[in-house]
């Protein structure tokens, strides 16, 4: 199950996180976003205990999109030890997410 981020949450569940987040920077009206969802759910199910995959409404949250430089979406960013290591702009593949997570698994 993907966790929702907020300005509250963000810094304990991913800068301080001990394993890689997956974090997906999405909004209601992005069409992408709507089809990159299902697959943002199978990775979460996926990587269940090894990585935490997190949702970011960038509506609701345009400060943590702003940290992260957000520009479009949808845009995946990979943390690993609270930095970002991999960003997957526009709706990608499951295989290019898994890849993704698996070079830092």
């Amino acid at each position: 199950m993907e966790k929702e981020l907020t300005s509250a949450n963000y810094e304990g569940e991913v800068l301080k996180s001990d394993i890689p987040v997956l974090v997906d920077f999405w909004a209601s009206w992005c069409g992408p976003c709507k089809m990159l969802a299902p697959i943002i759910s199978q990775l979460a199910e996926e990587y269940d205990g090894r990585v935490k995959v997190c949702k970011v409404n960038v509506d609701a949250e345009g400060a943590i999109a702003a940290q992260n430089a957000i520009v479009s979406i949808p845009t995946v960013i990979l943390f690993s030890d609270g930095k970002p290591v991999k960003k997957l702009v526009g709706a990608h593949s499951l295989d290019d997410y898994e890849d993704a997570i698996d070079e830092f698994i």
